[in-house]
Protein backbone atom coordinates (compact mmCIF):
# COMPACT_ATOMS: atom_id res chain seq x y z
CA UNK A 1 0.00 0.00 0.00
CA UNK A 2 1.35 2.99 -1.08
CA UNK A 3 0.38 5.69 1.81
CA UNK A 4 1.73 9.23 2.27
CA UNK A 5 1.17 11.59 4.53
CA UNK A 6 0.74 15.11 4.48
CA UNK A 7 1.61 17.26 7.44
CA UNK A 8 1.53 20.97 7.89
CA UNK A 9 5.16 21.72 9.74
CA UNK A 10 4.40 25.00 11.76
CA UNK A 11 1.50 26.83 12.69
CA UNK A 12 -0.75 25.67 9.95
CA UNK A 13 -1.85 27.38 6.95
CA UNK A 14 1.33 26.33 5.04
CA UNK A 15 -1.04 25.64 1.84
CA UNK A 16 -1.97 22.11 2.07
CA UNK A 17 -5.41 22.66 0.12
CA UNK A 18 -3.10 23.16 -2.62
CA UNK A 19 -0.36 20.80 -2.65
CA UNK A 20 -3.15 17.49 -2.12
CA UNK A 21 -4.96 19.34 -4.84
CA UNK A 22 -2.07 18.23 -6.97
CA UNK A 23 -0.75 15.74 -5.76
CA UNK A 24 -4.10 13.67 -5.90
CA UNK A 25 -4.07 13.57 -9.87
CA UNK A 26 -1.81 9.91 -9.08
CA UNK A 27 -3.78 8.67 -6.55
CA UNK A 28 -6.84 6.94 -5.67
CA UNK A 29 -8.27 7.97 -2.35
CA UNK A 30 -7.59 11.64 -0.05
CA UNK A 31 -8.61 10.91 3.88
CA UNK A 32 -8.70 14.01 6.07
CA UNK A 33 -8.08 12.45 9.03
CA UNK A 34 -8.44 14.68 12.28
CA UNK A 35 -10.17 18.48 12.90
CA UNK A 36 -13.26 19.43 11.79
CA UNK A 37 -14.46 22.95 10.28
CA UNK A 38 -11.89 24.93 11.68
CA UNK A 39 -9.81 24.10 8.66
CA UNK A 40 -9.35 26.30 5.25
CA UNK A 41 -7.95 24.79 2.62
CA UNK A 42 -8.16 26.85 -0.69
CA UNK A 43 -7.63 25.95 -4.41
CA UNK A 44 -7.59 28.16 -7.24
CA UNK A 45 -7.95 26.67 -10.80
CA UNK A 46 -8.50 29.02 -13.85
CA UNK A 47 -8.59 31.93 -11.17
CA UNK A 48 -11.60 30.36 -9.67
CA UNK A 49 -10.99 30.30 -5.81
CA UNK A 50 -12.73 27.14 -3.81
CA UNK A 51 -12.02 27.37 -0.15
CA UNK A 52 -12.59 23.60 1.57
CA UNK A 53 -13.40 23.15 5.04
CA UNK A 54 -14.17 19.85 5.54
CA UNK A 55 -13.88 18.08 2.57
CA UNK A 56 -10.38 17.20 0.72
CA UNK A 57 -9.29 19.02 -1.59
CA UNK A 58 -9.00 15.54 -3.69
CA UNK A 59 -12.40 16.43 -5.00
CA UNK A 60 -11.54 18.34 -7.69
CA UNK A 61 -9.69 15.28 -8.72
CA UNK A 62 -12.75 13.43 -8.47
CA UNK A 63 -11.05 10.91 -6.11
CA UNK A 64 -12.72 9.42 -3.49
CA UNK A 65 -12.37 11.29 -0.69
CA UNK A 66 -13.26 10.04 3.00
CA UNK A 67 -14.05 11.93 6.43
CA UNK A 68 -11.69 10.25 8.76
CA UNK A 69 -12.98 8.32 12.07
CA UNK A 70 -10.43 11.38 13.91
CA UNK A 71 -12.74 13.77 12.74
CA UNK A 72 -15.44 16.11 14.51
CA UNK A 73 -17.73 17.34 11.99
CA UNK A 74 -20.81 19.75 11.77
CA UNK A 75 -23.60 18.00 9.36
CA UNK A 76 -24.94 21.71 8.36
CA UNK A 77 -21.43 22.77 7.60
CA UNK A 78 -20.73 20.11 5.43
CA UNK A 79 -24.23 20.06 3.62
CA UNK A 80 -23.30 23.84 2.90
CA UNK A 81 -19.86 23.19 1.47
CA UNK A 82 -21.33 19.97 -0.18
CA UNK A 83 -23.92 22.61 -2.42
CA UNK A 84 -20.59 24.88 -3.40
CA UNK A 85 -18.87 21.74 -4.45
CA UNK A 86 -22.40 20.13 -6.20
CA UNK A 87 -22.28 23.55 -8.39
CA UNK A 88 -19.23 22.49 -9.78
CA UNK A 89 -20.70 19.95 -11.64
CA UNK A 90 -19.23 17.10 -9.09
CA UNK A 91 -21.39 14.00 -8.07
CA UNK A 92 -20.81 14.30 -4.39
CA UNK A 93 -22.06 10.92 -3.32
CA UNK A 94 -20.11 9.39 -5.71
CA UNK A 95 -17.34 10.73 -4.25
CA UNK A 96 -17.76 11.10 -0.76
CA UNK A 97 -17.50 8.51 2.47
CA UNK A 98 -17.72 9.86 5.85
CA UNK A 99 -16.33 7.69 8.80
CA UNK A 100 -19.50 5.53 10.75
CA UNK A 101 -16.98 6.88 13.99
CA UNK A 102 -15.99 10.20 13.11
CA UNK A 103 -17.99 12.40 16.05
CA UNK A 104 -20.65 14.96 15.28
CA UNK A 105 -20.50 18.45 16.26
CA UNK A 106 -23.93 20.09 17.68
CA UNK A 107 -25.05 23.70 17.98
CA UNK A 108 -24.51 23.46 21.61
CA UNK A 109 -21.05 22.75 20.99
CA UNK A 110 -20.79 25.94 19.10
CA UNK A 111 -22.29 28.18 21.04
CA UNK A 112 -20.22 26.84 24.26
CA UNK A 113 -16.98 27.27 21.86
CA UNK A 114 -17.70 30.53 21.64
CA UNK A 115 -18.47 31.87 24.87
CA UNK A 116 -15.31 30.00 26.35
CA UNK A 117 -12.22 29.93 24.19
CA UNK A 118 -12.81 32.36 20.90
CA UNK A 119 -10.63 35.10 23.47
CA UNK A 120 -8.76 33.05 25.77
CA UNK A 121 -6.77 30.79 22.93
CA UNK A 122 -8.34 31.98 19.55
CA UNK A 123 -10.53 29.31 18.62
CA UNK A 124 -12.60 29.95 15.48
CA UNK A 125 -15.60 29.42 17.60
CA UNK A 126 -16.61 26.40 15.59
CA UNK A 127 -17.23 24.07 18.33
CA UNK A 128 -14.23 21.39 17.56
CA UNK A 129 -13.19 21.65 21.43
CA UNK A 130 -16.09 21.22 22.81
CA UNK A 131 -16.93 17.69 20.64
CA UNK A 132 -13.39 16.74 21.31
CA UNK A 133 -13.88 17.11 25.03
CA UNK A 134 -17.46 15.38 24.89
CA UNK A 135 -15.58 12.12 22.61
CA UNK A 136 -12.80 12.31 25.29
CA UNK A 137 -15.57 11.93 28.39
CA UNK A 138 -17.25 9.78 26.57
CA UNK A 139 -20.33 11.42 25.71
CA UNK A 140 -20.09 12.27 22.00
CA UNK A 141 -22.07 11.10 19.44
CA UNK A 142 -20.85 9.63 16.33
CA UNK A 143 -22.44 9.35 13.08
CA UNK A 144 -22.98 5.69 13.92
CA UNK A 145 -25.64 6.56 16.59
CA UNK A 146 -26.99 9.10 14.10
CA UNK A 147 -28.08 5.88 11.83
CA UNK A 148 -28.95 4.20 14.79
CA UNK A 149 -31.17 6.84 15.91
CA UNK A 150 -33.09 6.47 12.22
CA UNK A 151 -32.22 10.08 12.40
CA UNK A 152 -34.81 12.41 9.53
CA UNK A 153 -32.41 15.11 8.98
CA UNK A 154 -31.19 16.21 5.54
CA UNK A 155 -27.96 15.26 6.26
CA UNK A 156 -28.95 11.34 6.96
CA UNK A 157 -31.41 11.70 4.22
CA UNK A 158 -28.83 12.65 1.82
CA UNK A 159 -25.52 10.58 3.17
CA UNK A 160 -26.88 7.43 4.68
CA UNK A 161 -25.32 5.05 2.27
CA UNK A 162 -22.00 7.16 2.18
CA UNK A 163 -21.51 6.79 6.29
CA UNK A 164 -19.66 3.40 6.65
CA UNK A 165 -16.66 1.39 7.93
CA UNK A 166 -14.14 3.67 5.89
CA UNK A 167 -10.87 1.80 7.70
CA UNK A 168 -12.73 -1.11 5.93
CA UNK A 169 -12.89 0.81 2.62
CA UNK A 170 -9.33 1.73 2.91
CA UNK A 171 -8.01 -1.88 3.47
CA UNK A 172 -9.76 -3.35 0.42
CA UNK A 173 -8.12 -0.36 -1.16
CA UNK A 174 -4.98 -1.63 0.30
CA UNK A 175 -5.09 -4.95 -1.41
CA UNK A 176 -5.69 -3.42 -4.63
CA UNK A 177 -2.65 -1.85 -4.46
CA UNK A 178 -3.84 2.09 -4.68
CA UNK A 179 -2.18 4.91 -3.64
CA UNK A 180 -3.60 6.85 -0.86
CA UNK A 181 -2.70 10.24 0.75
CA UNK A 182 -4.05 11.10 4.71
CA UNK A 183 -4.33 14.81 4.66
CA UNK A 184 -4.07 16.95 8.03
CA UNK A 185 -5.59 20.33 9.08
CA UNK A 186 -3.56 23.01 11.17
CA UNK A 187 0.29 22.04 11.58
CA UNK A 188 2.85 20.09 13.55
CA UNK A 189 2.71 23.56 16.38
CA UNK A 190 -1.22 23.32 16.86
CA UNK A 191 -0.82 19.56 18.00
CA UNK A 192 -3.04 18.99 21.33
CA UNK A 193 0.31 17.02 22.58
CA UNK A 194 3.37 18.47 20.80
CA UNK A 195 2.11 22.21 20.04
CA UNK A 196 2.30 25.56 22.03
CA UNK A 197 -0.16 24.08 24.50
CA UNK A 198 -3.16 25.57 25.10
CA UNK A 199 -2.73 27.51 22.00
CA UNK A 200 -3.67 24.56 20.16
CA UNK A 201 -6.09 22.82 18.57
CA UNK A 202 -8.30 19.78 19.89
CA UNK A 203 -6.79 16.37 18.07
CA UNK A 204 -3.51 15.26 16.69
CA UNK A 205 -2.58 17.09 13.38
CA UNK A 206 1.05 15.47 13.21
CA UNK A 207 1.79 12.22 11.64
CA UNK A 208 0.68 9.75 14.45
CA UNK A 209 -3.02 11.24 14.30
CA UNK A 210 -2.88 10.60 10.55
CA UNK A 211 -2.88 6.64 11.72
CA UNK A 212 -5.08 6.53 14.28
CA UNK A 213 -7.58 9.21 12.80
CA UNK A 214 -7.70 6.81 9.68
CA UNK A 215 -7.45 3.42 10.81
CA UNK A 216 -4.50 2.73 8.90
CA UNK A 217 -1.41 1.12 10.63
CA UNK A 218 2.15 2.33 10.29
CA UNK A 219 3.67 -0.08 8.05
CA UNK A 220 1.79 0.99 5.27
CA UNK A 221 2.99 4.34 5.20
CA UNK A 222 5.63 4.92 2.54
CA UNK A 223 6.40 8.74 2.62
CA UNK A 224 5.91 11.43 5.23
CA UNK A 225 5.48 15.22 3.37
CA UNK A 226 5.75 18.22 5.71
CA UNK A 227 4.72 21.44 4.25
CA UNK A 228 6.34 24.04 4.86
CA UNK A 229 6.19 28.36 3.91
CA UNK A 230 9.47 29.86 2.84
CA UNK A 231 8.63 31.60 6.35
CA UNK A 232 6.38 31.76 8.87
CA UNK A 233 3.03 32.56 9.96
CA UNK A 234 0.09 32.31 12.83
CA UNK A 235 -3.11 32.65 13.54
CA UNK A 236 -4.45 33.48 16.81
CA UNK A 237 -2.42 33.75 20.43
CA UNK A 238 0.35 32.76 21.83
CA UNK A 239 4.14 32.71 21.33
CA UNK A 240 6.12 33.20 18.15
CA UNK A 241 9.65 34.08 18.37
CA UNK A 242 10.77 35.22 15.08
CA UNK A 243 7.45 37.11 14.62
CA UNK A 244 7.74 40.67 12.86
CA UNK A 245 5.87 43.60 13.94
CA UNK A 246 6.99 45.78 11.61
CA UNK A 247 7.20 46.97 7.87
CA UNK A 248 8.86 43.40 6.56
CA UNK A 249 6.19 41.34 9.02
CA UNK A 250 3.36 43.60 6.87
CA UNK A 251 5.59 43.15 3.37
CA UNK A 252 4.76 39.51 4.05
CA UNK A 253 1.28 39.81 5.26
CA UNK A 254 0.44 41.64 2.07
CA UNK A 255 2.08 40.12 -0.54
CA UNK A 256 1.52 36.66 0.77
CA UNK A 257 -2.17 37.22 1.32
CA UNK A 258 -2.23 36.05 4.93
CA UNK A 259 -5.53 36.28 6.01
CA UNK A 260 -7.49 33.13 7.57
CA UNK A 261 -9.26 31.08 4.96
CA UNK A 262 -12.21 30.22 7.70
CA UNK A 263 -12.38 33.54 9.56
CA UNK A 264 -10.70 36.26 7.66
CA UNK A 265 -8.28 36.77 10.51
CA UNK A 266 -4.76 38.59 9.65
CA UNK A 267 -2.22 35.82 9.97
CA UNK A 268 0.80 37.29 12.25
CA UNK A 269 4.03 36.77 9.68
CA UNK A 270 8.06 36.30 10.69
CA UNK A 271 10.91 34.70 9.09
CA UNK A 272 11.79 31.22 8.25
CA UNK A 273 12.09 29.45 12.03
CA UNK A 274 14.93 26.58 11.69
CA UNK A 275 13.81 25.18 15.35
CA UNK A 276 10.43 24.89 14.58
CA UNK A 277 11.33 22.83 11.03
CA UNK A 278 13.63 20.39 13.13
CA UNK A 279 11.11 19.96 15.95
CA UNK A 280 8.42 18.59 12.57
CA UNK A 281 11.11 16.56 10.80
CA UNK A 282 11.92 14.69 14.57
CA UNK A 283 7.85 14.49 15.60
CA UNK A 284 6.60 13.63 12.32
CA UNK A 285 10.09 11.00 10.51
CA UNK A 286 9.61 13.75 7.44
CA UNK A 287 10.97 11.82 4.49
CA UNK A 288 10.94 15.35 2.36
CA UNK A 289 10.03 18.85 2.45
CA UNK A 290 7.53 20.72 0.00
CA UNK A 291 8.05 23.97 0.30
CA UNK A 292 5.36 26.75 -0.29
CA UNK A 293 5.14 30.61 -1.37
CA UNK A 294 8.67 31.29 -2.13
CA UNK A 295 7.82 33.33 -4.68
CA UNK A 296 6.72 35.95 -1.41
CA UNK A 297 10.22 36.80 -0.37
CA UNK A 298 10.89 37.69 -3.78
CA UNK A 299 12.30 41.61 -3.95
CA UNK A 300 13.54 41.50 -0.06
CA UNK A 301 16.94 42.89 0.21
CA UNK A 302 17.98 40.45 2.69
CA UNK A 303 16.46 37.64 4.02
CA UNK A 304 16.75 35.85 7.75
CA UNK A 305 16.45 32.27 8.83
CA UNK A 306 16.30 31.70 12.70
CA UNK A 307 19.20 28.83 13.81
CA UNK A 308 18.27 28.75 17.12
CA UNK A 309 16.96 30.21 20.47
CA UNK A 310 18.89 32.22 22.82
CA UNK A 311 17.59 31.64 26.79
CA UNK A 312 19.68 33.19 29.36
CA UNK A 313 22.45 32.49 27.52
CA UNK A 314 22.46 29.20 26.58
CA UNK A 315 21.45 28.02 22.87
CA UNK A 316 18.41 26.05 22.04
CA UNK A 317 18.33 24.23 19.10
CA UNK A 318 15.30 22.00 20.27
CA UNK A 319 11.65 23.72 20.71
CA UNK A 320 10.64 23.61 24.18
CA UNK A 321 7.35 22.76 25.78
CA UNK A 322 7.48 25.84 28.57
CA UNK A 323 5.63 28.77 27.26
CA UNK A 324 7.36 30.94 29.52
CA UNK A 325 10.38 30.03 27.73
CA UNK A 326 9.42 30.63 24.17
CA UNK A 327 7.88 34.04 25.48
CA UNK A 328 11.83 35.07 26.92
CA UNK A 329 13.64 33.60 23.57
CA UNK A 330 15.73 35.57 21.32
CA UNK A 331 16.41 33.99 17.88
CA UNK A 332 19.47 34.36 16.34
CA UNK A 333 19.36 34.56 12.71
CA UNK A 334 21.61 33.48 9.14
CA UNK A 335 21.18 36.38 6.86
CA UNK A 336 20.75 35.59 3.29
CA UNK A 337 20.84 38.14 -0.03
CA UNK A 338 17.54 38.51 -1.41
CA UNK A 339 16.41 38.02 -5.02
CA UNK A 340 14.01 39.68 -7.12
CA UNK A 341 10.55 37.88 -8.68
CA UNK A 342 11.19 34.17 -9.48
CA UNK A 343 10.62 34.32 -13.20
CA UNK A 344 9.59 31.65 -15.18
CA UNK A 345 10.10 28.92 -13.29
CA UNK A 346 10.50 25.62 -14.81
CA UNK A 347 13.27 23.77 -12.70
CA UNK A 348 15.53 24.36 -9.26
CA UNK A 349 18.50 25.38 -11.71
CA UNK A 350 15.93 27.90 -13.49
CA UNK A 351 15.59 29.66 -9.63
CA UNK A 352 17.66 32.79 -8.76
CA UNK A 353 20.95 31.82 -7.68
CA UNK A 354 20.30 33.23 -3.61
CA UNK A 355 16.95 31.13 -3.61
CA UNK A 356 18.82 28.33 -4.66
CA UNK A 357 21.21 28.93 -2.11
CA UNK A 358 18.33 29.56 0.84
CA UNK A 359 16.33 26.15 0.18
CA UNK A 360 19.62 24.60 -0.04
CA UNK A 361 20.64 25.79 3.66
CA UNK A 362 17.29 24.74 4.74
CA UNK A 363 17.71 21.02 3.37
CA UNK A 364 21.32 20.54 5.04
CA UNK A 365 20.67 22.19 8.17
CA UNK A 366 16.96 20.08 8.54
CA UNK A 367 18.85 17.07 6.96
CA UNK A 368 15.80 16.71 4.73
CA UNK A 369 15.46 17.00 1.27
CA UNK A 370 12.87 19.53 -0.93
CA UNK A 371 10.96 17.35 -3.07
CA UNK A 372 8.68 19.81 -4.54
CA UNK A 373 8.70 23.36 -4.11
CA UNK A 374 5.17 25.84 -4.69
CA UNK A 375 4.71 29.40 -6.04
CA UNK A 376 1.89 31.12 -6.74
CA UNK A 377 -1.77 30.57 -6.57
CA UNK A 378 -2.58 28.09 -9.72
CA UNK A 379 -2.56 24.40 -9.03
CA UNK A 380 -0.06 24.08 -11.22
CA UNK A 381 2.66 26.38 -10.35
CA UNK A 382 4.47 23.45 -8.40
CA UNK A 383 7.82 21.71 -9.53
CA UNK A 384 9.60 18.67 -8.49
CA UNK A 385 13.15 18.67 -7.41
Amino acid sequence: MAVTIIVGSQWGDEGKGKIVDFLAKNVTVVVRYQGGGNAGHTVIVDGRKTVFHLIPSGILQKKICILGNGMVINPEGLLKEVEEIEKLGIDIKKYLFISDRAHVIFHRHRQQDKHENVNRIGSTGQGIGPSYTDKFARVGTRMIDLLEKKSSSKFIAKFKSNIVDTSALLAKINRQKKEIILEGAQGTLLDIDHGTYPFVTSSNSTSGGALTGSGIGPMEVCNVFGIAKAYTTRVGNGPFPTELSNKTGEFLRTQGKEFGATTGRPRRCGWLDLVILRYAVRINSLSGWIVTKLDILSNLPKIKVCLYYKYKGKKLYDFPASLKVLQNCRPVYREFSGWKDLGKVKSFASLPKNSQKYLRFLEKETETPIKYLSFGQDRNQIIRL
